[in-house]
């Protein structure tokens, strides 16, 4: 069994998985074009888990720099 351990939260790499998330996104609704069945649902499905990172994403973002501008970071 391989020893996996959990990567502390780098909040320094947020903004840059942020754009990363996005990009993903937009290229996979242009494989969409020409995608059908499992494969689109497959596409549609990570598309919707995509819009929940980059929600949360820039949730964290906003809380950092609310932190960062009261001294707690």
């Amino acid at each position: 069994m391989a020893n996996t351990t959990p990567r502390p939260n780098d909040s320094a790499d947020n903004e840059e998985r942020l754009k990363k998330t996005i990009n993903n996104m937009e290229a996979a609704e242009e494989a969409m074009h020409f995608a059908d069945g499992k494969e689109l649902a497959s596409i549609q499905e990570k598309n919707d888990r995509r819009k929940d990172s980059i929600k949360d994403l820039r949730s964290e973002i906003i809380e950092e720099d609310k932190s960062r501008i009261n001294g707690y970071l």
